[in-house]
């Protein structure tokens, strides 16, 4: 990623020209990479929280808060791959194209499959007595 933009950079400011599709094409994968990066976050228990409460808070209290949060994120996720997958079925309806003829609804596709993964993981975690995914 880093190498075609600094080879569209080059083209741009060097030649005049740049390949016309490497700005969406590169914005796709920036989404693509961070909702992986999110789905393995999810499953390694290394995804970002706040964890000021239940440094201070007695043992039984802070598995009951760290239980909330789990439920709050998987409904949340719930709702994201929901919506998300609405949107999808009105942009594939739409028949917009992303770059080179490719669908903008296949390009879009990793968001609700990956909150779906989420709210899988998180629902897993709630019913899990593991304490592994906190610190």
């Amino acid at each position: 990623m880093l190498g075609f933009a600094v080879l569209q950079i080059i083209l741009r400011n060097f030649f005049q020209s740049g390949i016309q599709w490497s700005d969406t094409f590169l914005r796709i994968l920036v989404l693509w990479l961070g909702l992986i990066g999110a789905m393995i976050a999810s499953r390694q228990g290394k995804h970002i929280n706040i964890d000021l409460l239940t440094k201070y808070l007695p043992e039984k209290l802070s598995i009951l808060s760290n239980k909330f949060c789990q439920l709050f994120t998987a409904i949340v996720c719930g709702l994201i791959a929901y919506h998300s997958f609405l949107f999808i079925l009105l942009e594939k309806e739409s028949g917009e194209t992303a770059f080179a003829n490719v669908p903008l609804w296949l390009c879009e596709s990793i968001i609700p499959f990956a909150f779906a993964v989420i709210t899988f993981r998180y629902i897993l975690m709630l019913f899990s007595d593991n304490q592994s995914y906190q610190q």
